[in-house]
């Protein structure tokens, strides 16, 4: 029975493997265009409130408290929350943090306030049941607000093992090898998380494939290339078909409708 994944053992060498390489430079380089067209979509006449729901060291949202927004990171690791606590005091943004130990399905009960935004970034992959841990946050996020998602592609997972010939794999259901330590324990399907946050009436802002061909680049392949050539070719190609849904990972980023409702209690403010 798969449970959900606690970093505890592995959080210096996770955050080292996730953050420290060219797989992470990537991955922080295409994302970051996301959350700047984010933070256009929303209020800029204030500090926003931001959840970074299962953060690690919180990478993204330091450059989102480096802006002046005020961050909330919960982690199920409780070794992941001490390194991100030293990352963050090492870059002086403390005053804008809360750190909580707590799992995301669980983040609701420690919150005052429903977020402006929620990163929630390569997470869903690690968990027993990806979709609860979603509506969980779903519901959380405030009316008008935005939530990020990146997960692991089934699909990007599906066509690595194609092109390394791991067909048995492939027939057997590509199911998890635990001798990899800090390979994810199932791709997601897009077409399956695109669904989720629609029937939760979330309206689909934009879609980025995160990796488009990176990680199928042979390491004895003969070429003429650079890394800054890579780079730049990733953020040229990442949010066009077929090469989007073709990403190693997958970021989607959706708006909470403003309900009537919300709208009412908005004008009564207004209006005094």
């Amino acid at each position: 029975m798969i449970k959900d994944r606690n970093f505890d053992d592995l959080a210096q060498k996770f955050a080292k493997n996730i953050y420290g390489t060219a797989k992470g430079q990537i991955r922080q380089t295409v994302v970051w265009q996301d959350l700047q067209q984010i933070l256009a979509a929303l209020p800029d006449n204030k500090p926003l409130s931001v959840l970074d729901a299962g953060g690690g060291v919180g990478q993204l949202s330091q450059k989102l408290a480096e802006l002046g927004h005020e961050i909330t990171l919960c982690d199920l690791s409780g070794e992941m929350l001490k390194l991100a606590e030293q990352d963050i005091a090492k870059n002086g943004l403390l005053e804008q943090y809360r750190l909580v130990h707590s799992a995301v399905q669980d983040i609701g009960e420690h919150l005052a306030e429903k977020p402006d935004l929620i990163l929630f970034h390569a997470v869903m992959e690690w968990l027993a049941d990806p979709q609860q841990a979603l509506d969980s946050l779903l519901e959380q996020v405030k009316p008008g607000g935005i939530i990020s998602v990146m997960f692991y592609n089934y699909n990007g997972l599906l066509f690595k093992n194609l092109i390394c010939g791991n067909l048995t794999h492939v027939e057997e259901g590509m199911p998890h090898r635990k001798r990899f330590k800090l390979q994810p324990y199932q791709g997601i399907k897009p077409d399956d998380v695109y669904q989720w946050l629609e029937e939760s009436g979330f309206q689909i802002l934009g879609k980025t494939g995160v990796r488009t061909f990176h990680d199928y680049m042979r390491d004895t392949m003969v070429g003429d290339y650079s890394f800054e050539q890579v780079l730049e070719m990733e953020q040229k190609l990442c949010r066009q078909e077929p090469y989007l849904s073709l990403g190693r990972y997958i970021h989607v980023y959706a708006q909470k409708p403003v309900t009537a409702e919300t709208n009412t209690i908005n004008s009564k403010k207004d209006n005094g």
